[in-house]
């Protein structure tokens, strides 16, 4: 691999004076996944989230979730087919228009949360998404698990994916993540998050909790914004991409 996307899901917060880390999160990954709003976030926040991205002259993407600002869009939630169709082109079209204002480009769609890892097995939700998709701007590329159901489905659709993978969460045999309410579902000791960020990029394998190794493809990385070790994860990632003489580079449109 010559060069990898590292992604941040970012503005997940509220008001215009309260991105935390999000600014110096932006020095070290090359494209971003802003809340729109649903999940967290506010027009503030997307506005200078924005802003500071083409600033930085990162990627940006539209990071849509359920309606769940008390449980930050991580609990279950059950919508028709229609109503996340909606759900998906209303988010998309909030963050997008900050986008407009900067004059800069919106690059992609990540699901956030519960959404996302529902459609990374139920095949209705994924079809919903990535219609929803689809009829905004079929040049978005969606940012999916990978090799999950949304990303089949995005591609057979005719979209363009990037296979997304974890530097801070474990994985279950399936391919899925491990739910965050099992004690072992997040990774947070930097040198175990080396090994398996190596892994996954050398040898498009990664050890699941169970020990199984399974194969996985890895053209972008994800750091969660909210995490305590967010800085010191993407600082450990880039070094080690620098030292691998893997560049980073966020995923050109077709």
């Amino acid at each position: 691999m010559s060069a990898v996307d590292l992604n941040g899901d970012t503005g997940e917060s509220f008001g215009v004076y309260t991105i935390g880390n999000d600014a110096e999160l932006m020095n070290y990954v090359t494209s971003v996944n802003i809340a729109c709003g649903a999940h967290a976030g506010d027009a503030n926040t997307m506005d200078a989230t924005v802003r500071i991205a083409k600033e930085k002259n990162i990627a940006i993407g539209a990071h849509p979730g359920f309606p769940d600002l008390h449980g930050f869009g991580r609990r279950m939630m059950f919508f028709q087919p229609d109503e996340i169709y909606r759900m998906v082109i209303w988010q998309i079209g909030g963050l997008k228009a900050f986008c407009d204002i900067h004059d800069v480009a919106l690059h992609h769609v990540k699901p956030h949360g519960a959404l996302y890892n529902l459609a990374a097995k139920d095949e209705t939700v994924a079809q919903a998404i990535t219609d929803a998709v689809y009829a905004f701007d079929s040049s978005l590329i969606v940012y999916a698990l990978a090799n999950s159901v949304l990303a089949k489905v995005a591609e057979d659709a005719g979209l363009s994916t990037a296979q997304e993978v974890f530097a801070d969460r474990t994985y279950q045999s399936d391919g899925s993540l491990t739910p965050r309410s099992e004690p072992n579902a997040l990774i947070d000791d930097l040198d175990m998050m080396e090994e398996q960020v190596g892994r996954m990029i050398r040898s498009k394998q990664v050890k699941t909790v169970s020990g199984d190794i399974i194969p996985i493809t890895a053209d972008t990385i994800c750091i969660h914004g909210d995490n305590d070790q967010a800085l010191l994860f993407a600082e450990r990632i880039c070094h080690f991409l620098q030292t691998s003489g893997i560049d980073r580079q966020s995923i050109k449109k077709r």
